[in-house]
């Protein structure tokens, strides 16, 4: 009887991802933009994972000793940050369909997966935590099921100390007005820049796509009605933003 010839592939390793214990709105796999990249990353390299929820980041300080999520266990081993977690993922063999092959075209991905990951996931946390016409709808949803205490006394006392992040690193210092008046020109650039076709840098996805996607796809709730409007009124980037949600499901 012939033999069967084996299969020259490494087996994947087991891959466990640390996040948060909530149930996302359809269409998001977490409200973390950050847990985000990294779902849809597993998803774009057709890498089979399973969740390790947490009530808070501190849930998983055994795995990564700041308290904060993602954390991707990599047979066990742990990967702490959303950039580092897709450099370890295109290390896997095979290697991930994302994963640019231009070292030069992978660069520049990192510069715009930076700028999504501070300026854009800074609005993030502004249109759910600061902005007035957001807090009741993110407040339900994050604390509605909780406590009374929680509800009346800590979520408001969370809110504060994160507006004054927002404060301290310059985002909500001049107030509202300014704050999404400088989110509507990023906007406007943003889908000046957008293409008509393919990915962010070329006909691959990549760390840019991957990085930008996750921030604004964010926005694109229930929770954020006015920021979901704005992005939705760029045509071009909101074209962009659908097929990078079709090719990371």
């Amino acid at each position: 009887m012939q033999q069967a010839p084996s299969d020259p592939r490494p087996a994947q390793p087991v891959l466990v991802l640390c996040e948060l214990q909530r149930d996302p709105l359809p269409g998001l796999d977490s409200y973390s933009p950050f847990c985000l990249k990294v779902h849809r990353a597993l998803k774009a390299a057709g890498l089979a994972y399973s969740s390790r929820p947490g009530r808070t980041p501190d849930a998983h300080r055994d795995v990564n000793p700041i308290g904060q999520v993602p954390v991707l266990l990599i047979d066990g081993r742990p990967v702490a940050d959303s950039t580092r977690i897709l450099a370890a993922l295109a290390a896997l063999h095979p290697t991930p369909a994302w994963a640019a092959v231009d070292p030069l075209v992978h660069a520049e991905g990192l510069l715009w997966e930076e700028l999504a990951d501070t300026t854009l996931g800074g609005f993030v946390v502004a249109a759910r935590w600061a902005d007035e016409r957001n807090w009741p709808f993110l407040r339900d949803t994050f604390f509605g099921a909780a406590p009374w205490p929680v509800r009346v006394l800590i979520a408001p006392a969370v809110r504060r100390r994160i507006v004054r992040g927002l404060v301290a690193r310059d985002l909500w210092r001049a107030g509202h007005d300014a704050c999404w008046s400088r989110f509507e020109v990023l906007l406007d650039a943003l889908e000046r820049r957008a293409p008509t076709s393919g990915f962010w840098l070329g006909d691959r996805l990549g760390v840019a796509d991957l990085g930008l996607f996750a921030p604004l796809h964010s926005l694109r709730t229930p929770l954020t009605p006015w920021q979901h409007a704005q992005v939705q009124a760029r045509p071009n980037l909101r074209a962009y933003l659908d097929r990078v949600d079709a090719a990371t499901r």
